[in-house]
C-alpha cells in the first residue's frame, strides 16, 4: 500500500500587515475606552465645586466659626425620608423640641446639579418640620437651615442615600 506523499504546509509568516492589524487593535481598544471614560466623566458631574474659589477660600475661616457654634450650641436635627414626604426634627441638648420660623433644605446630587432643589418644611408641631416631596433614589446631599428671628439658629449638611430607582 502506498502511501499519498503529503505537501509541506507552509510555516506562518508574520508580515507587516499583521503588524499593522496588531497596532489598531492594541490603540483602537485604548482610544475606545478613553472616549468612553471621557464621555462619562462629562456627562456625569459638572465640575464646579464652588462658583468662585477665591470667594470660597476668603469664606472659610467664619464657616469653621460658625461650625464650631452650631456644635457648641447642642442642638441636634435629625432628617427622615420615606413615604414621599420630607420630615426634620430639631431638638436642644436636653432633648426639648426647638422652635423656628422658617426649616429649609436644599438637596443636592454629589456629582451633578441638574436634579438640585430646595424644600420649604412646614411646622408639623413639637419641633417637627415636614413637607410633602417624592425623592429620586440615590445620593444626596441635604444642607439644613433652620432660621428664628431672621437669624440662623441651626445649620447641618447631611450626605444620605435615599432609597429607590435612579433616574
Amino acid at each position: 500500500m502506498s502511501r499519498a506523499a503529503k505537501t509541506p504546509k507552509a510555516p506562518f509568516t508574520f508580515t507587516g500587515w499583521h503588524m499593522l492589524g496588531v497596532m489598531l487593535l492594541f490603540f483602537g481598544t485604548i482610544i475606545a475606552v478613553n472616549l468612553v471614560m471621557a464621555w462619562n466623566a462629562v456627562s456625569s458631574w459638572s465640575g464646579l465645586v464652588v462658583q468662585n474659589t477665591y470667594v470660597a477660600s476668603q469664606q472659610f475661616n467664619g464657616k469653621v466659626a460658625e461650625a464650631k457654634a452650631f456644635a457648641a450650641s447642642g442642638l441636634a436635627g435629625s432628617l427622615q425620608i420615606a413615604d414621599g414626604r420630607v420630615s426634620y426634627q430639631l431638638r436642644d441638648a436636653a432633648g426639648a423640641p426647638v422652635a423656628a420660623d422658617a426649616v429649609t433644605v436644599t438637596f443636592k446630587r454629589p456629582v451633578d446639579e441638574r436634579e438640585d432643589f430646595q424644600l420649604t418644611l412646614v411646622e408639623a408641631g413639637g419641633g417637627n418640620y415636614a413637607a410633602k416631596r417624592d425623592m429620586a433614589g440615590g445620593q444626596w446631599i441635604a444642607d439644613i437651615t433652620t432660621v428664628r428671628g431672621g437669624e440662623t439658629i441651626f445649620h447641618q449638611t447631611i450626605r444620605l442615600v435615599v432609597a429607590g430607582e435612579t433616574p
